[in-house]
This record gives structure tokens, sequence and C-alpha cells, in this order.
């Protein structure tokens, strides 16, 4: 259940001079340029301020699809009172989070210590030199329920930093946090021999807060955390081949199933125009918070993929499609990279009977040339945007777009009510409105209805179609169009994936689009440096390791299904660049930045936990031993196994937290898998026996295209039978090798096949 929403506070009317955040380029900054608050990017300006004023920092944090950092700008930093609290007692700077998660993840770590949670937006007291003192999340403009509020917080501050007594007690609650931070973010652990114990501990983990009736893990707030469903997708394999271990495989393989089923059945998929949002209120996925990130929608299309090549089960296929087109449709740059966000708030939505028409001009051209509704609102309705807005629907609004017929049938299948489907609005933001979940299976509506399951079908996809048009004109929540290396990386990883897998050419050319725009715009091959965002011609900010990372997973995906030795390069290069700035070369592992990345950093810390997005550290140490197999470098494999030990204790201790290493850790206990191709590329035989690989889950192999040229040297020095071996003239040849040991050559398809299901 959401926390009750506060009445919509208007700012006053008056025309001010924007603050310094008006020079910034991120979308939330720019958010912010009109506050009357004082605002300061993180810089070195600021920070002289505070000491040469003597005044404690305020470091707010959020992202610009952040819907309650929209609601405390809207409440306390656009209002002129609040603001001059604010500039009085304090020096107050903006970030986003998504521009600096370097800086984010140091004070969230803080104030989570402090409060027990945490999420964005964040408010964080500093001292001039840094330090965390006190901090927290959302609060409200005034007193509620015996919670303070926003400007009795800043005025507490602004006055315990005046009194000697307090300020002393502030600096030693900062000195402590540092101490506590540095011993969390910083110190690595002991090293330890890691087995297959932590892959079953993981599993357990996961087994033990797995909910059963409606998939994923643990109590509401429920977030889709890819990760966990990819470490069980590998958990299955590796389980189904160890003697006593069967029924893990399917235990593992039936939790991922039954929650990528949850996710696609409910509120948290968009089933009009594709692509998932951020996570779901409820245990039962059908209320989201409505924001779509780029790194969900990567992962999550990647995680249906996979579930497509072990089940055959073609509605993952389709789900993954449907996300795709999403990212391809609103979400690329006309030149190829992929955008942030799209934000989960936007004006209220036309209906039917004219009375609401929206505000906003539209992104991208996307107003369909022919619809019914008015083109612009009364000003009354636009008042303030409200948070899914633009998903939500009435259900008599459904049956003037479809008709009686075709829209009986809708809304039985996602059920909606004239008066909502909801249930409990605390916040008041969707009176009558339904959030479209599949309510009833495709059968049951089938029956129901007199038809087919395939004429049912159609006709569910005519009416998205026909939904999708008439949600066109409604005004969009705003797009955050800022390019970022690291959730590209993702992106590029998951357009090669479904290339792989649906041989669809639209994806192969969307990942090397990507790469390319990432390799003219965010990087320089000179100086071998990488940058982690652009936007609006400028590229900015040094590379994070997630940005090597991830980029270096995606070429790598980018190699495998192009096979373009140009992208195998880059990837390698990326790596040597990670282990060089990066790599803690004394006990294994990665930071997340580079020595002297910024020298306001409070502290340089190292990037091991497994979230929402993978750290930088399981992408690398899975990069490395792929790179390790594909290259034959066992400096890589090396970086890689230490780090995989660095992280013995906590893999055995806290396993959840540690998913996407568990999968790398998966990988390196495997034996190595190479299937090496060579023949003529555009041949039929070729085409075939590459759909015959990609049909198969096999997330241990790497696969090698062998026609001569460097590569040919590099493998033929493993492998030996290839030494002097051209190309085969007509067709292709695959070589099967398990643990460097080849099978016999096979020279058509149904022999691939039956090698590969004896893996």
């Amino acid at each position: 259940m959401r926390k009750k929403k506060p009445e919509t506070l208007k700012p006053a009317d008056v025309r001010r001079k924007p603050n310094r955040l008006v020079h910034e380029k991120s979308p939330y900054l720019l958010q912010h340029a009109d506050n009357p608050v004082d605002w300061y990017p993180w810089g070195e300006e600021a920070f002289e301020k505070a000491k040469k004023e003597d005044k404690p920092i305020l470091l707010s944090i959020g992202y610009s699809t952040c819907h309650w950092c929209h609601v405390m700008e809207e409440e306390s930093f656009s209002r002129e009172e609040i603001a001059g609290t604010m500039n009085r007692y304090l020096v107050c700077i903006k970030l986003d989070r998504e521009e600096r998660p370097d800086i984010d993840r140091i004070y969230m770590t803080a104030v989570s210590a402090m409060t027990g949670a945490g999420g964005w937006p964040l408010n964080v007291f500093l001292t001039p030199d840094r330090k965390p003192f006190f901090g927290g999340t959302y609060f409200p403009p005034e007193s509620r329920r015996g919670r303070a509020s926003w400007p009795q917080i800043v005025e507490y501050i602004g006055q315990a930093w005046r009194n000697p007594e307090e300020r002393r007690k502030i600096l030693e609650s900062g000195e402590g946090m540092v101490k506590a931070l540095e011993q969390h973010l910083s110190r690595p652990g002991a090293s330890e021999d890691v087995g297959e114990a932590a892959l079953r501990a993981g599993y357990e983990s996961l087994r033990d807060s797995y909910d059963s009736e409606w998939g994923g893990f643990g109590e509401a707030p429920k977030f889709p955390t890819p990760v966990h469903l990819g470490f069980l997708f590998r958990y299955h394999d590796y389980a189904r081949r160890k003697k006593g271990l069967e029924g893990d495989s399917r235990t593992a393989l039936d939790m991922a199933l039954n929650t990528l089923r949850g996710l696609a059945r409910g509120g948290i998929r968009d089933h009009v125009g594709g692509g998932f949002h951020r996570y779901s209120t409820d245990r039962r996925w059908r209320l989201p918070h409505f924001e779509k990130m780029l790194y969900d929608n990567a992962q999550l299309a990647v995680n249906c993929l996979e579930a497509y090549q072990v089940t055959k089960d073609d509605g993952f296929v389709r789900v993954a499609r449907e996300t795709l087109d999403y990212v391809l449709r609103d979400m690329t740059h006309s030149e190829g990279g992929f955008y942030s966000a799209e934000d989960a708030d936007s004006f209220p939505s036309p209906v039917a009977d004219d009375r609401a028409v929206g505000g906003e001009e539209m992104v991208g051209g996307r107003q369909p040339k022919n619809h019914s509704f008015p083109s612009s609102f009364p000003a009354t309705d636009a008042e303030r945007k409200r948070e899914g807005a633009f998903y939500v629907w009435e259900r008599d609004e459904v049956h003037d777009v479809l008709g009686p017929e075709a829209g009986e049938i809708f809304c039985y299948h996602y059920d909606l009510f004239p008066d909502g489907n909801v249930g409990e609005d605390p916040f008041g933001e969707f009176p009558k409105k339904n959030v479209l979940y599949v309510a009833h299976p495709l059968e049951d509506t089938a029956r129901k209805f007199g038809l087919t399951p395939e004429s049912a079908a159609r006709t569910l996809a005519n009416c998205a179609r026909l939904l999708s048009e008439a949600r066109g004109i409604r005004p969009r929540p705003n797009l955050d169009d800022k390019i970022l290396t690291s959730w590209n990386g993702l992106m590029i990883s998951a357009f090669a994936r479904a290339h792989q897998v649906m041989g669809d050419g639209q994806d192969l050319d969307a990942a090397v689009k990507a790469a390319l725009f990432l390799q003219t715009r965010l990087y320089d091959p000179r100086a071998r440096r990488l940058y982690h965002r652009w936007r609006d011609g400028e590229r900015d900010i040094p590379g994070l390791a997630d940005d090597h990372a991830f980029l270096s997973q995606g070429l790598i995906d980018l190699y495998e299904a192009s096979f373009s030795p140009v992208w195998l390069d880059w990837a390698e290069t990326l790596m040597e660049t990670m282990v060089d700035r990066f790599y803690d070369a004394a006990h294994g592992g990665f930071f997340s930045t580079a020595p002297g990345h910024d020298k306001l950093l409070l502290l340089r810390a190292r990037d091991e936990l497994d979230n929402v997005e993978p750290s930088a550290a399981s992408v690398a140490v899975l990069n490395l031993l792929r790179l390790a197999r594909l290259t034959d470098r066992r400096d890589f494999a090396d970086a890689a196994e230490k780090s995989i030990r660095a992280l013995g204790p906590s893999l055995r201790e806290n396993p959840r937290s540690f998913s996407n290493m568990l999968s790398a850790l998966s990988f390196s206990l495997s034996e190595p898998v190479q299937i090496v191709l060579t023949g003529e590329r555009t041949s039929p035989g070729y085409q075939e026996m590459l759909r015959v690989i990609h049909r198969f889950y096999l997330p241990n192999k790497v696969l090698l295209e062998v026609n001569g040229g460097p590569l040919h040297d590099v493998v033929s020095r493993r492998l030996s039978f290839l030494k002097g071996r051209p190309a085969s003239p007509k067709g292709a040849t695959a070589y099967v090798c398990v643990g460097y040991s080849c099978r016999r050559p096979a020279e058509d398809p149904s022999t691939l096949a039956e090698q590969l299901r004896q893996l």
C-alpha cells in the first residue's frame, strides 16, 4: 500500500531568475533550474561556499522520472518561503543519481545505515568536508501524524549547526559514519575458495523468499530483479547435470518461469505499448509505479529470451519482441543510442466524452494521424500531472474505442470495471481508472465468448493496437533523453541476444548502431577513455566501472551475434582498461571509480553487490572468463578467479546479494564449452547451423567463427585440429568442444543438434 499522497501545493506564480542548474545537461537538474532554492551542482564551488559561510550542506539526490522527487520538488523546493529557509541555513546541492551513481551509492548507504531505509528523493545533510550526519528520503511540507515537516528539519539542522555543543555532536557523528562507510564500501573481505556450495546457498536463499502464488521474491513492493532470474536459469542448468540435485534444478526453473509469467500478466507490463514499468506496489504485480527504465527492459528482455530457449514457449518471445519494439519506437535516438527512461507522471489523459484532453507537447511526433479525440486539454484539467495517467483507462473509454463486442472481450480479459480495478486508492490518483493486467487466461476468455484461442488472441491484439493509437494523442510522460554508456551496454546485449534467438535483422542493426554511437560519441580510442553520459551533443563524466563492464558484455554478445571481430577487439580493450584502472590487484575485485576520478569523493567504493542492476564486478568477472575462452587470455582468467575468491565469505553468508556473481561462479565451475563455426557465412547451411545453436540454452558456451585471420591463430593454439584447416568451401562445419576436447565435426544441422542435446 502506498503512503497517502498530500494535496498538491501550487508554487507562487512569479517570474524568477533561474538558478545555477540552468547550465547543466541533466534533465533532472534542469527540472529544478527554476526553483527559488539556490541550488548548486556537485562541485568545488558549493563546498567552498559552505566553508566560507560556515554552513552545512544539503545534498538532494534524485532522477528525472522519480515520482516522489516530483512531489517534493512541487511541495517544497518550488515554494518561496521554504526555499528561503533552505537558503538561509544551508548550501544546497542537487545531484542526478543516474549521472553520478558513484556519489549516490556512498550517501544512500549512509542514509540507509542511519534510518534503516533508503530511496529517492534522497536528502542527506553533510558537513562542509562532505561527511554525512543526518538524512532521509521524502519529507512533507507540513508536519503529519507526528512526522516533522521539511521546513522543521531544515530549521533544526541550521540551528544545531550554530550551537557549539550540537555542532560537536554533528562532527562526531560525521566522523563515525565515514569510518563505517569505509569499512562497508572500501575494504576488501577475506579471500576464500568458492565451490558448488555457494551456488546451492544462492538457490536456497531465493527459494526461501519466493512467492509461490504470484512469483517474485519477498513482499510488496516487489521488484523484478532480473539478476535473480538469470541466476536461477543458470542454476537449473548446472544442477540438472549433478546427481542428487535434479529436484533443485526443476524448482529453480519453476521459480524463474513463474515469476516471468507473473510479470507478463501483471500491470507492471505495458500491455498496449510494450515494455515494463519500474516495480509493483503490490505482491500480485498489478499496480506499478509507472516509470519505465532502460536497464529494466534490457535485462527482462534477456530473461524472456532465455526462458524461451529453455521452454520453447512462444509467449516469452512475444513479450521480448514487444519490449524491444517499445525501445526501438520510444527510447532510441535517431543515431542509435538508447535513452534512459520515461516518467511515471503525465497530464490527465483524453477520454471519449471530451472532458479532459492534454497539454504537453508530443515527443518525437508520436500523435497518430487519425483519431476521434480532441487535440488540446482545457487548462483546468491539466493543472498537475498524475502518476500513470498515460497508461490507465476508464471502462467506458475502452468501449468507445473498441466498440461493444470487442470491448467486452477486452474488459473481461483484463478485468476492467466501471469503478476501476485499482482497489484502495489513498492518493486519489486513479478515480474510476483501470490498470491493464491479465485477469483471465486466454483460453478462459475464448471459452466465455465462444471463440477459439487463436481468434481470441487476434481480437485482443487488434484491441491493443487500437488502444495504442487512441493513447497516442495523450500527453506523453517526460522522456529522460540522456544516453548512459552502462545502460546502453545492457541494451546492446538484449538486441544482440534477440537477433541470435529470433533471427530478426532489425535487432542486429539496432545493436550495431548503438555500439557505433557509443564508439563515436562516448569513447576516445587514443586515450582509451570511455565517458559515462552523452546528452545534447556533450559527453561528460569519466567512465565508471559499470560503463566498461556493461559495454564490454554487450560487445561480446554482439560479436557472437555478428562475428565481426571489431566488437571482440573493443571488448578486449575495454576489459584491459578496466583491469588497469578499476581492478584491486592486491585483493581481487573492482572499485566503481578509477584513481583520481573525482577528488571530492568521500571514498573510493568497491562495486560488488548485485541489485536491480548487476554489479560492475560480477559482469566484469563473467566478461573476463568469456574472453579468456575466446582469446586465450590467462591473465583475464586469473583476475576473474581472484575476484570470485575475494567475495568467498560474502557469497556464503549473503548469497542473495550476489546473484550475478553466482552466475559467473557457475560459468567458472562448468567445463568450458566452445562452439567453433567455419564456412561461408551467407550460405543457407551456415545460417541453419546458427539457428540450431541458438535454439539451445547454453549459458556456459562461447561461440567463435574461424575463417582465417588473427582469431584463427588464437583459437588454433588451443584447438590444434584447426591448424591449417581451411574454411569449408560450401555450407558450414561446426566443432563442439568440451574441456578443449572436441566431438567429431558436425557438417549438418541434425548432427550438431544431437551433440548440443548431450551437453
